[in-house]
Parts: structure tokens; sequence; C-alpha cells
């Protein structure tokens, strides 16, 4: 509200604020040199230009070296000065009020943008609410549709499932393939870059989880269906904010001209390793439900276990010496989705990096009978009996709790079978069980 204060009340503030001070710099004056009490200015400066910005605050430092000049610099009574002393403190004065206005209105502005950036944080958390607690996606949407318009600060805007068209004042922001987002022309620039890409994830999801629960007819799968939808929204609660939250912030940072190339490349790679760890959290969200849903269905042709191995620690993000692979050259094609196995293998290698305590992870593979036996293996503090089954349950223990669960659909999704191995202070073992089809071609 302050940045939109009336203009002809900020003049009156000005003139008024000047005129005091230059009255109040007469009784001063008989107890220290005019030239010194110049700074009091200051503070009508300050207070013009954090209430109505840097032009006013500028012209207000005009203003009050006139005053000053005028009434207190030797000869009064006349726009002159007499004393070379006197223009150097002048000068000094006009320069120090410029700066003063110009810090204000810095500051005043990135407290607004500050504001502004939260208020968009907060904008997620709030459409994933409203668009994933709702049965009915569309009936959530004009609630959607205003809080964007809070958070953007505008009159008004629109969420559609279909396809719109924008109008010399309205954009029309394509939403991939769910929807068009239109808002005022003049917010379009920040909504398609702050709003777009979180609204289009979150309607997808939505989306998804509708059609899903329209096609399950029997009780035990739309009771999974419930389930799902409660995890969800338990998750996005916390684990959405978190890396969005550090994005803003970090974003925040890089708008200042004090950091250093240094600084400023370390806040970048902030921002890329939160979006990828958003990425990463939408997608597992997306496996789960399909998992759940019993719509992960594999897509089987023939794999090469060491590829998808080597793919997978590549996905997992690990340093080149934080892995260390022991495959053996002997093992054959197998018949699996390389994607899901993939995805399922990553999953295994992050979590065996995350509590291996910064010991390297070892990944082997072999054949043993008639079935070929992966382990991933860290050295960490292990894990209890009592929770070597539950870890694999959707949202257990630390953080999303997504990972394993994911693991497990996947895994028996290609007719294998995952089970760990661990005793407290022993390290973990997870062993992925996976059958070898008969004949099994020999991988090149």
């Amino acid at each position: 509200m302050s940045a939109r204060r009336s203009t002809a009340l900020g003049v009156l503030v000005a003139v008024v604020s000047v005129a005091a001070t230059t009255a109040l710099l007469f009784p001063l004056s008989e107890i220290a040199p005019a030239v010194s009490l110049g700074v009091l200015y200051l503070l009508a400066v300050l207070l013009v230009s954090t209430l109505w910005g840097l032009w006013l605050g500028l012209a207000t430092s005009v203003a009050a070296a006139l005053a000053f000049n005028f009434f207190h610099i030797e000869p009064t009574g006349r726009f002159t000065v007499a004393d070379a002393e006197n223009w150097v403190a002048l000068a000094v004065f006009l320069v120090a009020a410029a700066v003063v206005s110009t810090l204000s209105e810095l500051a005043a502005t990135g407290a607004r943008e500050a504001e502004r950036r939260r208020r968009e944080a907060d904008l997620a958390a709030e459409l994933a609410r409203l668009l994933l607690g709702s049965p009915d996606p569309r009936a959530a949407l004009p609630g959607a549709a205003k809080r964007i318009a809070e958070a953007l600060e505008v009159d008004s805007a629109a969420v559609a499932l279909d396809h719109a068209q924008g109008d010399e004042r309205h954009a029309a922001i394509p939403l991939g393939d769910h929807g068009t987002l239109v808002v005022p022309v003049a917010a379009a620039d920040v909504a398609r870059e702050r709003v777009a890409p979180a609204l289009e994830a979150l309607l997808a999801a939505a989306l998804e989880r509708e059609r899903l629960t329209r096609e399950v007819v029997e009780t035990d799968a739309l009771r999974r269906s419930d389930e799902i939808k409660t995890a969800v929204l338990r998750s996005v609660s916390h684990d959405l904010r978190s890396p969005l939250t550090a994005i803003v912030a970090a974003s925040e940072a890089l708008a200042s001209p004090a950091l250093t190339d240094v600084d400023r490349a370390e806040l970048a790679d902030a921002v890329a390793h939160e979006s990828a760890r958003l990425t990463r959290l939408v997608d597992q969200l997306l496996d789960l439900s399909r998992l759940q849903a019993g719509a992960a269905e594999p897509r089987t042709d023939w794999v090469s276990l060491d590829e998808v191995i080597r793919a997978a620690v590549e996905d997992a993000g690990a340093s080149p010496d934080a892995v260390r692979l022991a495959i053996a050259p002997d093992i054959p094609l197998i018949r699996a989705d390389a994607t899901q196995l993939r995805r399922a293998f990553a999953n295994l290698i992050e979590n065996a990096l995350r509590y291996g305590a910064g010991h390297p992870v070892s990944v082997r593979a072999r054949v043993s009978g008639r079935r070929i036996l992966m382990r991933v293996v860290d050295q960490g503090p292990g894990i209890p009996a009592a929770e070597q089954e539950r870890i694999f349950v959707p949202f257990y223990g630390h953080g999303s709790g997504l990972g394993l669960a994911i693991v497990r659909g996947f895994v028996e999704a290609n007719g294998g079978q995952v089970h760990v191995e661990s005793l407290p202070g022993q390290g973990t073992s997870f062993v992925v069980e996976l059958p070898l089809p008969s004949p099994a071609p020999v991988a090149a």
C-alpha cells in the first residue's frame, strides 16, 4: 500500500518536513554551526523516499538543499554561497541526501519483492491443497484462480481445463495439455515464469488422480486411491514447500549487488539442486500413484542389467568415487522394463548414499541359479529388525518416504523381489532378485 500512496500527499509531506527542519535549525544554530546541522534534512529525505519512492525522495533532497542554502548558509536570503567551504558542505549534503534516498528506495523495493516471493511460495502449497484435496479438480478451479489473482496482485485470473484465447487486456498461458491460465497482460511474464510451471504439475497430478479414481470400481482400489490423496497432501505440505522456500531464498539473494562471483555461483547451484530435488519428488509422487492404482504395467524388452545399473548411478548424481560397481560379465539379458528398473535402482543408490555415513556404496550383480542377485550395500548405521519391513511402506520414516516403496513396486512389477539385510551398526544391504528367462540371450 505504501508504494501507491497519493503523490499529492507525498509532496505535502515533503514540503512540511523541509519547512519544519528549516525552522528547527534556527534555534539549533545558536549552539552548533549551521553547516553541521544540515544532516537533519536527511530525516525528511528518508521519510519521503521510504513512503513515496525514489523520485519524490530526490526532489525532497533538492528542496532541502535549496532551503538549507537560502536560510542557513551565508549569505542568507539568497541562493548564493560566499565561502568555498560552504560550497563543499552543500555539495556533500546534496550527494548524501541523494544516496540516502536511493538506498531507502532500494530497501523498500527489496522488502516488497521479498513479500511478493513469499506469497508466491505459499501459493504453491495452497494450490496443492485446493486441487489435490478436491475429488473434482474442476470444482476447485475458481478457488485456485482467486488465490493466483491475490498472489499476483491483479483484479482477476482464470484457470480453464481447455484451450482459451487471450485478448488485448488478457494473456492466455498454456499449461501443457492440461489447460490454460488467463491473467492480465501486465502480470503475464510473472505468471508464466513463477506460477504456470507449478500449476501445470499440480493440474496433471489432480487430473491423473481423477482419471484413476474413475477407473477404479472395486472397494479395495477405491480405498487405495483415497490413501494416495491423503499421502500426496501430507507430502505437499512439507516436502514440496521445503525446496520451494530454498529456491525463493536463493533467488532473492541473487538480486543483491554485493554478491561476489563465488557467492552468486553457489546460489545458482543451490537453485539448480533444489529444482532437481523438486522434480524428483513430483516424479516419485506420480510413480507411486500409478503403482498403487495398478497402472504401472511394465513395457518389457530384452534389457542389459549392466547398462541399467550404470544409468541408475548417473541418475542418482553420485560422484565417480562414491559408488563401486562389481557386475559379473556373464550376466545375460533379461525381460524387463528398463525405465522402471532404472528408477528403482537409482532410488536404492540414492538411499544408500544418504545413509552411508559418507562411505562408498557397493553395487554388485551376479547370476545365482535361475535368478540374478543385485546388492546395494552401504556402511551406515544399519536398520533395526523391527523396521526392516516398514521402510517399504510409503511415507514411513524421514522425508517423503517414497523411494523404497517405488523400488518394491517396480521390482515386483517386473517379476522380481526385494528385501533388506541389516544389523544395527554394521551397514545395510538391499537385495534385488530378478528371474532369468529361458533361454536367456547373453549381453554383448
